[in-house]
């Protein structure tokens, strides 16, 4: 049975596990290290395909969950998959639904994200304890029981049905179902939701393995689509060495790394699971964007990144420059003609100005935000291409330094 997806290395950066290659799938190459575009309900927001396209996108990815909800992954399946119902020619991924077993169930209504400074949140109350939030999402043994966010219907999860809907919307990389806990669980939840994880890795993993081909004379599940594993452990060195190590020994085409981190030791937490899971096959850092982040996923050997941040900061007036972000809704801006990025050539910098794109958030026209999402995606994907170029000059440290000097000058948010 042919593999669906290849990862080849083409260099290694001295001195840590960073590597610069080319992950090879039925829908085209990515040139690795690359920033993954995100489409969460099949459309990445206030631009069209051909824009994501033209800003240097080389993946989208789209959310199962919501996708599941509205319109229902038959859907997709009879349209033909992922790739023409949303007019995308280049290699797509979708998640498993495990962050929203996080953000509906132990985390809702507490205002708590993945990833979180380590003194910003208390630990959040065991599952019996008394709690004012009704929680909208239920983990048990096998699976999360849910009630919609768009009708309140109740649906329930399994690992099984994680990878079934995915097999439907067609994704060329997919990933095996988990648990996402918050950094701030105690040991004994964190333990717990670990096992379920790798549970649930084991039973995703048989399930896509011995799927029958949707329609007649189509090819099997596992020969279209790379099944990823997803490492968890929370903030615990322990837990997620051991996590690496499980799911290393299960025969998975790359690996996601869950999020769960505080913010200080994540490069610590990324090191320890990258140190352990084969280096012949791609690693995915979920939900990561920020420039600084960035640069530590990479020095410590992750091949992929998404995060809906770019377009999240965008459509609210926020936009990446050299000097840091900055805010087009403040006053300085309204009389401003320069370019958002001097340096930048993105369609946005090349056409308008500051104070053009400023009038349009402050005027609720809708342009603001294709505008501001074109540049703060250009911006990301650029300068994670950046990074693999200096990888392959040998000059990755010295673009790292400059550019982190020159991003720290001037965060006005």
């Amino acid at each position: 049975m042919s593999k669906p997806l290849k990862f080849k290395i083409e260099k290694k950066l001295n001195n840590s596990l960073g590597r610069a290659g080319v992950i090879s799938t039925p829908h085209g190459d990515i040139e690795t290290p690359a920033f993954v575009t995100v489409g969460t309900k099949g459309t990445v927001k206030a631009l069209s395909p051909e824009q994501v396209k033209d800003l240097g996108a080389q993946v989208v990815l789209a959310n199962t969950y919501h996708l599941y909800l509205q319109p229902h992954d038959y859907i997709i399946r009879d349209a033909g998959g992922i790739h023409k119902f949303m007019n995308w020619s280049g290699p797509t991924m979708t998640d498993s639904g495990g962050f929203q077993v996080f953000s509906l169930g132990a985390a809702y209504g507490k205002n708590i994200s993945k990833v979180t400074s380590a003194e910003s949140a208390p630990l959040l109350l065991p599952e019996n304890s008394e709690d004012d939030v009704v929680k909208i999402a239920t983990i048990d043994h096998d699976g999360v029981t849910f009630k919609s966010i768009i009708d309140g219907s109740l649906h329930y999860f399994t690992p099984e049905r994680s990878i079934e809907i995915q097999h439907n919307i067609g994704a060329d990389i997919i990933f095996a179902f988990d648990e996402c806990t918050s950094p701030n669980e105690p040991l004994r939840y964190q333990q717990e939701a670990l096992d379920r994880t790798h549970r649930w890795a084991k039973k995703s993993l048989e399930y896509h393995k011995n799927a029958k081909p949707i329609h007649l004379g189509t090819k099997f599940p596992s020969e279209r689509q790379a099944l990823f594993g997803i490492v968890q452990g929370g903030r615990f060195e322990e837990l997620r060495k051991e996590s690496a190590t499980v799911l290393a020994g299960m025969d998975f085409d790359g690996y996601g790394i869950g999020g769960s981190f505080a913010k200080e030791d994540m490069g610590t937490a990324v090191k320890w699971v990258n140190e352990i899971l084969p280096e012949e096959k791609p690693r995915h850092l979920l939900g990561i964007g920020e420039p600084e982040d960035l640069f530590m996923a990479v020095e410590n050997g992750c091949d992929l990144f998404d995060c809906v941040a770019p377009t999240r900061i965008a459509r609210n007036g926020q936009v990446y420059t050299r000097f840091g972000k900055e805010n087009l809704l403040n006053n300085k801006f309204i009389e401003d003609y320069t370019q958002i990025d001097s340096e930048c050539d993105c369609y946005t910098c090349k056409n308008y100005t500051r104070a053009y794109v400023a009038h349009l958030f402050r005027a609720k026209e809708m342009f603001a935000a294709t505008l501001a999402s074109i540049h703060n995606l250009y911006f990301i994907i650029n300068l994670v291409k950046k990074m693999r170029e200096s990888m392959l000059n040998d000059t990755f440290h010295e673009f790292k330094n400059s550019f982190l000097e020159g991003y720290r000058k001037n965060k006005d948010l």
